[in-house]
């Protein structure tokens, strides 16, 4: 299927999500994950009115990054595992980083974009299932709380939400009660109204469970299959 009929078909779903929710469509917003995919594949995509893109390793990003730097209106986020040795990289490549899973990271990207004189968003990463794999504070960690209070001093990084990634499950109403935990999780942030953290974003719902991800409060989905297709062999 043309990338222009599967992008109509996530817009359609994503707007039957938020209905059903008794939200706005246009409060969620529409990630492609172009990982793997070639520059021409995004550029498809952009000419379909795709801004946001994701990508999941700073060095295939780097790789492809000059056969797109004329999509002007574009924005590239990073939303897999930074290592420390790439964050200089990183802040040089990424409009943001959806993946700050620690304050030792928080730290060397506040001054990766303090070298480089510039903002960067970025996403706090939560581990909501408390999976060994995966990346991303725990709930009521002590990192997650120390992150909240380092932000007035990292000056030079924007705390505008949380990312997360729940345990796969065959039926998408599995991952329902972290997304859930989520958005309760930021909810209680925000009555805290701590100085330099606002995370209006809660970045959750991939191709396999955005929907569900919407009707508990998504505001971005990051979604690559349903969107290009299958990803190229390698």
């Amino acid at each position: 299927m043309p990338i222009s009929e599967n992008i109509a078909r996530v817009h359609e779903r994503i707007a039957a999500a938020a209905g059903r929710a008794g939200r706005r469509p246009e409060d969620v917003s529409l990630m492609a994950v172009s990982k793997t995919f070639p520059p021409d594949r995004i550029r498809e995509a952009y000419d379909e009115g795709i801004r946001l893109f994701g990508e999941n390793r700073v060095q295939e990003f780097a790789g492809k990054s000059d056969a797109v730097r004329d999509l002007g209106h574009a924005e590239w986020h990073m939303i897999g595992h930074l290592q420390s040795n790439k964050v200089l990289k990183a802040a040089q490549l990424f409009t943001g980083v959806d993946s700050v899973d620690s304050v030792r990271l928080a730290e060397k990207l506040h001054a990766a974009a303090q070298q480089l004189g510039k903002k960067l968003p970025v996403l706090i990463e939560v581990n909501v299932g408390g999976e060994s794999a995966k990346s991303g504070v725990e709930f009521d960690s002590p990192e997650l709380e120390q992150m909240l209070n380092a932000a007035p001093r990292l000056s030079n990084l924007e705390f505008r939400g949380l990312m997360t990634i729940p345990p796969f499950t065959e039926d998408p109403e599995g991952a329902r009660s972290y997304f859930r935990h989520l958005r309760e999780l930021r909810d209680q942030i925000a009555t805290r109204k701590l100085s330099a953290v606002h995370l209006e974003t809660l970045s959750m719902g991939m191709s396999h469970d955005f929907e569900v991800a919407i009707e508990e409060g998504s505001t971005c989905v990051r979604v690559g299959t349903a969107v290009f297709g299958g990803r190229p062999r390698k």
